[in-house]
């Protein structure tokens, strides 16, 4: 039996299948959104309830170790094919309704003669609003060319605050759960096709922008352009003055001297990550300041220590490179051992890299002096062989340890624990 149903204003005798249903509300989710449960609420209902201070599922009761909201877009899709086959053209229209296409059309208008600032800034308020569902956000970003719009103000030399404002918009759809994978191509795909534009905009915010966030996102969407960027495009892309404004937002500390903010430091190490992966790059790199930086980054910052140590990895895959850690000398080395095992698995295999290049395979007495100098590197060593690392790993790490002539006294001596263990020699 259909049941009478209210919308738009028009009555309708629709049978709604349960699972489009809030559990809370009983309306049709308008933004179906899942709990580590696999409950599925309507993003505005579930809100509440948390928002009141309940930790539990209201559908099961159970408590909840998280209360992240993963956007449940096939059953969005769904309702979305439901609703238009359901209701009149006219109620669909109204349902699909670009408020969307106006803030983009106004957009256009605004940037054609005008200050197009209060338009990005609506937009913003559309792609962040919890009241807007994930369906008009993507068709924003699809059907409304909203990408387009935005990024034709990068490279039509906007003035400084529109930029960030653009970037922001920007960093919405690029790094947001709401927005599909498909949709984030999009704005990559139009960032990309005129990349030198693009990056010379973003550098243009790294250097001169107006306050710490706005560099940052400016970095992050550099790191969503050489995500998917080919070796060659990483190449243009990596313009010294870009490189140089990226080594700068990690390498910044406060007047404590501690790391200036870990975001700035994660957006900018990922980015120069991404670049590295070009041989041609790493000197330039280099040049530019980034083993200080990492070497400052390593001492003060530990959550960002495997992406530092992995850099640094790379770097010292260059002569220009190894010089530099080299020229650091007690710093660098002990920043690298330092972190070597806090930083996950990647990173201690990095931090092995890193020392076995410029100790055991290029022979550097001043870099061999600061790590033997370093506290702990034989247990340290010892404890990455006996970790399960990979077989490279294990070969760089007893190199390193016949080069400082570990003896298994003092393996022992220095490694105070119960535990049996197999010594290398």
């Amino acid at each position: 039996m259909g049941r009478k149903e209210e919308r738009l204003g028009q009555p309708l005798d629709v049978k709604i299948p349960t699972y489009f249903r809030c559990p809370i509300s009983l309306d049709v989710m308008r933004s179906p959104v899942s709990l580590c449960t696999g409950v599925t609420y309507d993003r505005a209902s579930i809100q509440r309830w948390l928002d009141s201070g309940n930790t539990t599922c209201p559908a099961t009761m159970l408590p909840l170790p998280s209360t992240d909201l993963v956007p449940n877009l096939t059953l969005q899709r769904l309702i979305r094919l439901w609703s238009s086959a359901s209701y009149p053209p006219s109620a669909a229209a109204a349902v699909a309704a670009p408020v969307s296409a106006d803030l983009v059309r106004d957009l256009r208008s605004s940037s054609a003669g005008g200050d197009p600032v209060p338009s990005l800034r609506k937009l913003a308020e559309f792609l962040s609003s919890d009241d807007v569902d994930e369906f008009e956000k993507n068709n924003l970003v699809n059907a409304g060319g909203c990408a387009s719009a935005v990024v034709s103000l990068l490279h039509e030399g906007a003035k400084l605050e529109a930029l960030e404002a653009a970037i922001r918009v920007l960093v919405m759809i690029l790094t947001a759960d709401s927005i599909e994978e498909s949709n984030k191509k999009i704005a990559v795909s139009e960032l990309s096709f005129d990349v030198k534009r693009s990056v010379s905009a973003l550098t243009r915010v790294l250097k001169d922008g107006s306050n710490l966030e706005a560099r940052i996102d400016a970095a992050r969407v550099v790191d969503s352009i050489i995500a998917a960027a080919n070796p060659e495009c990483k190449v243009r892309i990596a313009e010294e003055e870009l490189v140089r404004e990226l080594v700068r937002l990690i390498g910044q500390l406060d007047e404590k001297g501690a790391a200036l903010d870990r975001h700035a430091i994660d957006a900018g190490l990922a980015c120069l990550l991404g670049i590295s992966a070009t041989r041609r790059v790493r000197p330039m790199m280099v040049g530019m300041g980034v083993v200080a930086a990492l070497t400052r980054v390593l001492g003060a910052e530990a959550a960002a220590a495997e992406r530092a140590l992995r850099l640094m990895e790379a770097a010292s895959g260059c002569a220009e490179g190894r010089a530099a850690i080299c020229e650091e000398g007690a710093a660098a080395a002990a920043a690298v051992v330092g972190r070597m095992v806090k930083a996950g698995r990647e990173g201690a295999e990095a931090a092995v890299a890193v020392l076995w290049r410029v100790c055991h395979r290029f022979r550097d007495r001043r870099a061999v002096e600061a790590v033997e100098a370093a506290e702990g590197v034989v247990t340290k060593l010892l404890l990455l062989m006996q970790s399960g690392c990979s077989a490279a790993a294990r070969l760089m790490t007893a190199d390193l340890l016949k080069i400082f002539q570990v003896s298994s006294k003092s393996c022992l001596t220095g490694y105070d624990t119960k535990t049996t263990h197999i010594m290398p020699y």
